[in-house]
């Protein structure tokens, strides 16, 4: 079984924002989305859902950021 970062999407109401991304990286995260589907034996997830629960790890683990953060406030 392949360790992934992220575990099964939850169904959250969303906040409308628009990015554009390059085809690589949309590529990339359908095809994490595939990985992840096969992983967790749930259908595929829209491969945009991923970018909330990515961008929450990315912060959640940043040390820089939550030191910074810590002496700011």
């Amino acid at each position: 079984m392949t360790k992934l970062k992220l575990g099964p999407i939850a169904d959250d109401k969303p906040v409308k924002v628009t990015v554009e991304l390059p085809a690589a990286l949309h590529r990339d995260l359908t095809a994490y989305a595939a990985v992840l589907a096969r992983e967790s034996g749930q259908h595929a997830a829209d491969p945009m859902k991923l970018i909330v629960p990515m961008l929450e790890r990315f912060i959640a683990t940043d040390r820089g950021f939550a030191k910074a953060r810590r002496s700011a406030g």
